[in-house]
């Protein structure tokens, strides 16, 4: 398990291993720690002047509110991801973002962050690989909300999250502690919470995952991942050959 504080150098490593100086600058780019409850929203839709965070220990979850009250969740992050920063330079924030367990963050220095791209280019680089790889997920989501049938998105959503965790240390390929409600799984979908659960008894009566008591075991993944057809080539992990 990696420790909270290197969660962000930890995800950046699967694009290239940061030296001394370079996880140096990664630090002096994020502000103090900041604790906010499971709950509080973080960021709201639609807010000016909104910051972007490094989520240091904690799951939260981004989404879009529609006027009648519905919602469609983006996202769901967890320790190492950015929160905000593809609306960073927006004039108001697209999304709202709210801790789904009390979560620590760290607010990212704007101004620093153009002295990065000028002085550290190579850690420039790997923010910008982070960025890219969740443009990759949000494109993989809309394929299973528009095309995927609800059991191959389920499984989808869980074997990428589980890749996910496994990266920053808080996994195995066995599985991982997931602090996901259904109701939260189900809207990430796009289906009922009836219908999840209907998929959840599927997939555990077929001794191929098991979604309990805030734990996710993956009984079989090999066959999960060939039966669902997974292909993890848009995380993009497997990179990691270290480049210097």
């Amino acid at each position: 398990m990696t420790s909270d504080s290197d969660a962000l150098a930890r995800r950046l490593s699967g694009f290239f291993a940061l030296s001394a100086e370079e996880s140096m600058v990664l630090q002096r780019l994020q502000g103090p720690r900041i604790f906010v409850e499971s709950g509080k929203e973080l960021v709201h839709e639609g807010q000016h002047q909104h910051s972007a965070y490094v989520l240091c220990s904690g799951w939260a979850y981004s989404y879009k509110g529609l006027r009648d009250g519905q919602r469609q969740i983006i996202d769901i992050q967890m320790a190492g991801d950015l929160l905000g920063i593809r609306s960073l330079l927006l004039t108001t924030s697209d999304q709202s973002i709210v801790p789904l367990t009390d979560v620590e963050v760290r607010k990212i220095n704007t101004e620093r962050l153009s002295e990065v791209f000028r002085s550290a280019p190579r850690v420039a680089l790997a923010l910008l690989w982070a960025i890219s790889r969740d443009e990759a997920m949000m494109v993989e989501h809309l394929v299973s909300l528009g095309k995927r049938d609800a059991a191959t998105g389920t499984v989808h959503m869980l074997l990428e999250l589980g890749a996910r965790a496994e990266l920053v240390g808080l996994g195995t390929q066995e599985g991982f502690g997931c602090p996901i409600s259904q109701n939260i799984l189900a809207d990430s979908l796009g289906i009922t919470p009836i219908h999840l659960n209907r998929v959840l008894r599927q997939l555990r009566e077929s001794k191929l995952l098991v979604f309990k008591d805030g734990l996710v075991t993956f009984l079989d993944r090999k066959r999960l991942i060939e039966f669902f057809e997974m292909d993890f080539a848009y995380l993009n992990q497997d990179i990691a050959v270290k480049r210097r």
